[in-house]
């Protein structure tokens, strides 16, 4: 029965105001014209009395209509942007869940995808540096570094290229065009190592707002190794794979601890 009663002030007042004014009329009615007369008038003339009489609580009805009118529509829109501001942390927590979940399915294939790059990286390192190639390395050598790498250590054969100039000798260079490209099976190595590395990037670049995964992946041993292939590929002139630029992060860092000091 509660909900029935109006909670609204201005509605009381209208109601308050319409009471007095019915006592007010029955009152002008009895000592001014009399209760037998008014019921003799003329059907006109009590028209226009009884149009005068009740145009004021028209007036006041629809001034009161008016501004209840005003205060449901604020409400109402205080309502609507309370249901966009839940609408937008919605849509937040939902992107925020895509995003953590396309992050672990990244991290899923990189992983398999690792593995995958470091066996191509390996049959290119034992295409060159195996009995048929150079034969820098023996059948046995070759075996243990590939113990290693079924022992989880999937960048040790990208690792081996990128340290052997220092392990040469002043007198001799390493042939890096030659090693990445020099024969028909190095090339098909190389080539395979380039696609699956790019599409790895791709995929990061999906699921890494802030670059911090594409920034692991361009400097780790097969990132480094990739950014030779592609800077020495004999036919391709490669777009360069834009990461964090530390100098200019360091200096944004440098900025806002001068505007918050």
């Amino acid at each position: 029965m509660n909900s029935y009663i109006p909670k609204d002030w201005r509605i009381w007042f209208a109601l308050g105001l319409t009471f007095f004014w019915f006592c007010f009329l029955i009152i002008y009615i009895a000592r001014n014209v009399g209760w037998g007369s008014f019921l003799d008038l003329p059907i006109e003339e009590m028209g226009t009395f009884l149009e005068g009489a009740f145009a004021f609580l028209a007036f006041l009805w629809l001034v009161v209509g008016l501004f209840i009118q005003q205060s449901v529509l604020a409400e109402n829109n205080k309502e609507l942007q309370r249901n966009n501001l839940h609408s937008e942390k919605q849509a937040h927590a939902i992107a925020a869940t895509e995003m953590n979940a396309r992050q672990e399915t990244f991290f899923k294939i990189a992983e398999s995808t690792h593995k995958q790059l470091g066996s191509i990286v390996g049959l290119l390192f034992l295409s060159s540096q195996g009995p048929a190639g150079n034969n820098s390395y023996t059948g046995k050598e070759l075996a243990e570094i590939w113990k290693q790498f079924a022992g989880g250590d999937s960048e040790i054969f990208s690792r081996m290229f990128l340290t052997m100039p220092s392990l040469m000798s002043e007198a001799s260079e390493v042939d890096f065009v030659d090693l990445f490209y020099g024969t028909g099976i190095r090339r098909r190595h190389t080539d395979n190592f380039l696609v699956g590395f790019d599409r790895l990037v791709a995929l990061a670049k999906g699921c890494d707002t802030d670059k911090i995964i594409l920034d692991t992946l361009i400097n780790s041993a097969h990132g480094l190794l990739n950014l030779m292939m592609r800077e020495l590929h004999p036919d391709i002139k490669f777009e360069p794979i834009v990461g964090t630029d530390s100098i200019q992060y360091l200096d944004r860092m440098i900025n806002v601890k001068i505007e918050s000091s």
